[in-house]
């Protein structure tokens, strides 16, 4: 063994017994026992629990999948028409600060999306607007901030959403010129989308992206009209775009009739079983998700997604289809434990609505009672670094602005905590790297 191989080991040596050190010290002086510290931990488990029941199953796993078929289905070139550095920049960032509204994302489900479309070739600039605007804009949440903290309230959150996210991505297109021209003339070298009609594709992803919405679609707060209506027939129109998807599979991916058949099988024993033998006392709603969910839904929903991917992984399957899932795993395994890591930390810091983490919520409140500078820049520093669901947001700004925070740091929190949180900054930096994490998130509170 040469000087050189020996000083490594001993450097590497030296980083293990540091980390050891270090763990030894954590466990040693953790202040079990103590009312806050030991609520913190709670509510850090309590959180990643609702996250896993409200997020995972029904917004992530399907928009891994979605992420993945853009991986593989997107012809690149059509990304870098449209969203490239070099793509006319009115229909780029239009079509990227907008896009959020039709999708109906929140911050956690946006990234697997967001890095679809930035390993497909879309320019920095694009992809940051999609990521910072689609989960505040869509459609539901606009909707609900208008209804609950009044239509000034709702029309700043849509204007601001967009109007800051585009000039977040014009920004960081200009600081990162010169790497982003780069990489696209290494992207402009080849295209691995594979040869189909632009009409399967079309329509492969009108079923994923149904699916994404409808089991998402969120309680309307009226009694009847057309929102009330959607919400009242979502998973039966779930239901429905399942079915195209089936279809879509077994005439175009190979999947063998007898697989789509037993998904199908498989997903209505597993309705009969919730509904009248696993929770019959669980009344009309799974507790910790939202109220509306009908129990005998969930369970069946994650059924025919754990089906459909067995069925896809396993047997003789088509090129492209083999690619998808690939893509689809990669995205799971780089995202996935971010994010539960982060939504961890908040919950210790920060806790849940109505109830406190480490940081005690009158410190919060006592800093954006005034519209001054520093009280806005708080309030954008806190919703960056909190966890908000879906929808969450809204009604956590009304119990703190009955307890006296001041409109101006309420928009701010409202526009910072659904696009930048925690998780999403762990999951943005790697996808990103640090230099261009650090330059959107500043960007994103100045």
């Amino acid at each position: 063994m040469n000087r050189t191989d020996t000083t490594a080991d001993i450097f590497l040596d030296s980083k293990k017994l540091l980390w050891g050190i270090g763990i030894f010290l954590l466990f040693f002086i953790l202040p079990l026992g103590w009312q806050r510290f030991d609520q913190s931990i709670f509510e850090a488990l309590y959180l990643a629990r609702e996250y896993a029941r409200a997020h995972v199953l029904l917004c992530l796993l399907p928009a891994f999948f979605i992420a993945g078929a853009i991986a593989v289905f997107i012809s690149r070139d059509a990304v870098m028409t449209y969203l490239g550095p070099k793509a006319h920049k009115v229909l780029a960032y239009t079509v990227a600060s907008v896009s959020g509204t039709i999708l109906a994302v929140c911050s956690c489900t946006v990234l697997p999306l967001f890095a679809g479309i930035w390993r497909k070739g879309a320019g920095l600039g694009p992809a940051v607007a999609f990521l910072y605007s689609g989960p505040a804009i869509n459609v539901l949440a606009i909707v609900m901030t208008s209804a609950v903290l009044g239509p000034s309230m709702g029309i700043a959150r849509a204007v601001g959403a967009i109007s800051f996210s585009v000039i977040i991505g014009l920004a960081m297109q200009v600081i990162f010129r010169k790497s982003e021209l780069e990489r696209s003339a290494e992207m402009k070298h080849f295209d691995d989308a594979p040869q189909r009609p632009l009409y399967q594709t079309v329509l492969q992803f009108l079923a994923l992206v149904g699916i994404l919405v409808f089991a998402n679609w969120g309680k309307s707060s009226e009694p009847e009209g057309l929102w009330h209506g959607i919400y009242a027939g979502k998973w039966l129109i779930t239901t429905g775009f399942g079915i195209m998807l089936a279809v879509v599979l077994t005439k175009w991916f190979g999947l063998k009739r007898w697989k789509t058949l037993s998904i199908a099988a498989a997903t209505a024993v597993m309705w009969a079983l919730t509904r009248w033998v696993i929770l019959p006392n669980w009344g009309d709603s799974l507790p910790g998700i939202d109220e509306g969910i009908p129990y005998g839904a969930l369970i069946p929903f994650v059924t025919a997604i754990m089906g459909l991917t067995i069925s896809m992984s396993v047997g003789n399957r088509p090129k492209e289809a083999l690619d998808w899932m690939d893509h689809t795993w990669n995205f799971t395994k780089q995202i996935m434990p971010l994010l539960l890591i982060g939504v961890l930390v908040a919950g210790f810091l920060l806790g849940r609505p109505a109830h406190e983490g480490m940081i005690p919520s009158e410190w919060v409140s006592s800093l954006v009672g005034d519209n001054s500078i520093s009280s806005n820049f708080f309030a954008s520093i806190i919703g960056a670094f909190m966890y908000f669901a879906t929808l969450t947001e809204v009604p956590i700004l009304q119990g703190l602005m009955g307890s006296g925070m001041n409109k101006g740091p309420a928009l701010a929190l409202l526009l910072a905590g659904p696009a930048l949180s925690l998780p999403n900054m762990l999951v943005i930096r790697s996808v990103m790297g640090t230099k261009k994490l650090s330059s959107s998130s500043v960007w994103w509170w100045s």
